[in-house]
């Protein structure tokens, strides 16, 4: 069995001050950027010096400007083979409720901007992020834990379970 030393990282997705909308980055900057053309939350990988809570603040605020007020954990993915080199990530899920600030236009990544949270899969993303969204934006409580492992840039199957 080989060893799982995977990437850890945050994914955050903000909410508008009326819960409606979240704000999104359109992955058009780079032409070799692995997430070209799609929609995705802000977020990235944790330092070594970080908790996961900071590392999502720094991020966010790294990514679109803003300060977090109010964040919590809405679940963890373990995304198996998802980077472009077949990398594992252990992806932890935030919504931010509340926060300081107003947004960037764009980062170094895209153009951020405001979404309907009831129409994000309208949006060109990740095909697995389609399973999980519903649970990052329900009023369900609990923290849901997840795999999704990825073959080829799609994903295979999806478990979670919601404590």
């Amino acid at each position: 069995m080989s060893s799982y030393t995977p990437i850890v990282a945050t994914l955050g997705y903000i909410l508008s001050p009326d819960h409606s909308q979240t704000l999104l980055v359109h992955r058009n900057a780079r032409e070799t950027d692995q997430h070209l053309g799609k929609y995705n939350g802000l977020g990235g990988k944790m330092l070594p010096q970080e908790d996961v809570a900071s590392c999502m603040r720094r991020e966010i605020r790294e990514e679109a400007g803003i300060e977090c007020i109010d964040m919590c954990l809405r679940g963890t993915i373990n995304w198996t083979n998802f980077g472009k080199n077949g990398e594992d990530w252990l992806g932890f899920i935030f919504l931010i409720t509340k926060f300081s600030g107003i947004p960037f236009s764009k980062n170094n990544e895209g153009t951020l901007g405001w979404h309907p949270v009831a129409t994000l899969d309208s949006l060109p993303m990740w095909p697995g992020d389609r399973f999980f969204l519903p649970l990052v934006f329900d009023s369900k409580p609990g923290i849901f834990h997840g795999w999704m492992p990825y073959l080829n840039g799609n994903p295979l199957s999806w478990n979670f379970e919601r404590l």
